[in-house]
């Protein structure tokens, strides 16, 4: 049998490319006969670089300010005249140096992905995908703009430059399914918090509105990365799906069509899966060509139902062998391995 193995990052816990190799390693121990084909994925999120890199491109590293201003090491990835960004690489929730709070759900910001635009631009990128996921700021995009000499700065400095948004997100940038109110608790904001960032992101939105001529945001994607898609945008941006950039990149289609399994995963398969992520993507195209696929999550968060109307053959979670979170948080790639070998033994 041959098995496409194509799983997203979990989480902090395994990069999409480590994730791969582990189940190799686990589905290998109970089917050693096996034909597997590694083809990590990212929906734009930690990870998309990574993922990248391993299909093409020279790596470029920046030392650049991280969300709350320590310097941190950022890799982007120039493909010819095309750059690829990850705004996690310079202002990700991983970065905080602690737990997200208030506090560092107002002050963090993406002064550090402006840093890596510029660079790009300098290193004579005409095109700059920027991967958006997993950040932990919630600033609008502001600081990319004070890193760029701000709004008319960035206009000019990405002049003849084509700016795309990757991300798998389709929040607005406000209201209820806007950024704060749906990812600013994720990234430590309380209530009041919450409401406060409101207030900063709709300031904000006006001024992105006025300069670009036209109301940002309720734009698909404007609330991606904490509103960092509205400024991408603002800045005569398109919006793309992140998970098309990889699957495009990895040869996704002509993998499928030649496997008889494909598996995939994710640190936490929910509803948000189901709405266009890498799982559902991957499940949605093996299904078209009657592919079955298995999904291994960190935790699993479907219903049984749920996961027959996606078409998913099998899920399972981390925590069933590790018997914990925390355990399949801070053993993942072990549990991750016996998991894979228990499910292996049980697929026919």
């Amino acid at each position: 049998m041959k098995a496409l193995i194509a799983p997203d990052s979990f989480g902090d816990t395994l990069t999409a490319v480590a994730a791969a190799e582990t189940i190799a390693a686990g589905w290998a121990l109970s089917r050693p006969d096996d034909e597997l084909i590694l083809a990590p994925q990212s929906d734009g999120g930690p990870g998309f670089v990574s993922v990248l890199a391993s299909r093409f491109g020279f790596i470029h590293t920046e030392t650049v300010p991280g969300p709350l201003g320590a310097l941190v090491d950022a890799d982007w990835l120039l493909q010819g005249d095309t750059a690829y960004i990850e705004c996690a690489q310079a202002c990700g929730l991983h970065q905080l140096g602690g737990r997200p709070s208030p506090r560092t759900a107002v002050a963090a910001d993406t002064y550090g992905v402006g840093r890596l635009v510029a660079a790009a631009v300098a290193a004579g990128a005409v095109k700059i995908v920027v991967g958006l996921g997993g950040s932990g700021s919630t600033d609008g995009g502001k600081g990319l703009v004070d890193a760029l000499g701000g709004l008319e700065g960035a206009a000019q400095l990405l002049q003849g430059v084509e700016l795309v948004a990757a991300s798998d997100v389709e929040n607005p940038l406000l209201g209820p399914d806007g950024a704060a109110a749906v990812f600013g608790p994720q990234k430590g904001a309380d209530p009041d918090t919450v409401v406060a960032l409101e207030q900063r992101m709709t300031t904000w939105a006006t001024l992105l509105g006025e300069f670009a001529g036209h109301d940002i945001s309720p734009l698909a994607g404007a609330g991606a990365a904490g509103g960092l898609g509205a400024v991408l945008l603002a800045l005569g941006g398109t919006r793309i799906s992140g998970a098309t950039v990889i699957a495009e990149a990895t040869g996704q289609a002509e993998l499928i069509a030649g496997v008889d399994l494909v598996i995939t995963g994710e640190g936490k398969c929910d509803e948000q899966t189901l709405k266009g992520k890498v799982v559902a993507a991957l499940t949605s195209a093996a299904r078209a060509h009657g592919i079955p696929t298995i999904v291994l999550a960190g935790q699993l968060a479907l219903t049984p139902a749920q996961i027959a109307e996606a078409g998913i053959a099998r899920g399972h979670a981390i925590v069933e062998v590790a018997g914990s979170v925390q355990r399949a948080m801070d053993d993942a790639q072990n549990q991750l391995t016996e998991l894979t070998r228990q499910v292996a033994g049980t697929w026919s």
